[in-house]
């Protein structure tokens, strides 16, 4: 398939650039996607979460009170979780939440994720340009020219680029990553997705 290039500015360059239907238009498959962004979310997690249980808690060991007589239920230590300031019953421990994806099936995600843009008219491909300057209203200037200032967008680029990576990274909802760098996450988070020129082929070439 094909789809029009557009200059930085919103309008069109008057060219189009040739997709991989292998890449871009296959039947999107929704449990990858759901598999590939569980694993995203888990990694996020650092698992540090902890509470004490009654083992661990600083307190006396003495019985507090005697058996029986009391009229009450009996109790043997201060540091039971019936008890104010006792230990927690099993309570949170520190664990990893990661789990493994085969790399086909995570292929497979942002292939998915890509495809679904392209059948929502969701996917942006921009001439290549670049900045000489870190500046944050230059990016403002882009995303207006495309009207998309009050969308969360992601824009890949080929190639690490400093400058629009730092004038971008004041604004809300706007990313910059670089192809291969993708992630079905960022992928079905934003509402359109922007790719530069060059990023196109790179892409290509990583998911193929």
């Amino acid at each position: 398939m094909e789809i029009s290039v557009l200059k930085n500015s919103g309008e069109d360059t008057g060219r189009k650039i040739s997709l991989s239907d292998a890449i871009f238009s296959i039947e999107p498959n929704d449990h990858a996607i759901y598999l590939d962004v569980k694993q995203y979310l888990a990694n996020q997690r650092q698992g540090t979460h902890k509470s004490k249980e009654r083992a661990e808690i600083a307190g006396s060991t003495r019985k507090i009170k005697k058996q029986k007589g009391t009229g009450t239920a009996r109790a043997g230590s201060i540091k039971s979780p019936i008890f104010r300031g006792g230990g927690r019953v099993f309570g949170p421990k520190p664990r990893d939440y990661s789990f493994k994806l085969n790399k086909k099936l995570k292929v497979l995600a942002r292939k998915s994720a890509i495809a679904y843009k392209v059948k929502d008219n969701k996917l942006t491909v921009l001439e290549d340009f670049s900045l000489d300057l870190p500046k944050t209203k230059e990016y403002v200037k882009l995303l207006s020219g495309l009207s998309l200032s009050t969308k969360k967008t992601l824009f890949i680029i080929s190639d690490l680029n400093d400058n629009v990576l730092l004038s971008s990274r004041n604004i809300k909802n706007a990313k910059v990553t670089t192809a291969d760098n993708i992630n079905t996450y960022d992928l079905m988070y934003a509402d359109t997705v922007l790719v530069s020129e060059s990023a196109v082929e790179k892409i290509e070439n990583i998911l193929k």
